[in-house]
């Protein structure tokens, strides 16, 4: 029996390190996956933004002697904003920075178009301008609650993989941290945009 008690030793410590290694990689994927959606669901609430601001300037559009400037400003920022995508499941700083920075030139220049609609009372008493602005109120709400929902999700994969013993592990099976979404330089000063008229 004593000879064979390193054996046993040895597939007790064999079983071991793989339960618990088995058991990190399924929750990292689980935690990581569900991070992935959440991000999915921002990128959606985005994707909703850009289809009002897309009717809201096809009502714009048709007011007579708009400012075409100003409306060109905020279709060229609906393009820029539309055109940058991240591979959610490797998410860098920069590209976050990038995404952010191209969200926040729109939500100017559409800040911009909202301020230029105050001449127009026409306009303003369009009633699918109404609708149009008051989806667009909802939806900047979403937007937050979605960027919100996906740090959360954020928080506990990084601490699983962080901690240690998982960190080793981490480190064997390419599990990275996730970068959280933070807010653009400057944005703890909210914009003064008034969607009532």
């Amino acid at each position: 029996m004593k000879k064979f008690l390193p054996l046993i030793i040895i597939a007790i410590l064999a079983i071991g390190a793989y339960s618990w290694g088995k058991g990190f990689n399924n929750t990292a994927v689980t935690l990581k996956e569900t991070a992935t959606k959440t991000w999915a669901n921002v990128e959606s609430s985005y994707q909703r933004r850009n289809d009002l601001i897309g009717n809201l300037v096809k009502t714009v559009q048709g007011a007579a002697d708009f400012e075409k400037g100003t409306l060109q400003a905020v279709i060229e920022a609906r393009a820029k904003a539309t055109s940058i995508t991240i591979d959610p499941t490797n998410i860098t700083p920069e590209q976050l920075a990038k995404f952010n920075q191209a969200q926040g030139g729109l939500s100017g220049a559409l800040k911009s178009l909202l301020v230029t609609v105050e001449r127009y009372p026409d306009l303003k008493a369009n009633q699918n301008f109404l609708e149009l602005q008051s989806q667009l109120e909802g939806t900047e709400n979403r937007i937050n609650v979605a960027r919100d929902r996906f740090n959360e999700t954020v928080e506990p994969y990084n601490m699983h993989i962080k901690t240690f013993p998982n960190s080793i592990l981490a480190g064997l099976f390419n599990f990275e941290p996730l970068n959280y979404f933070k807010a653009e330089a400057g944005s703890e000063k909210a914009p003064d945009v008034d969607f009532e008229f």
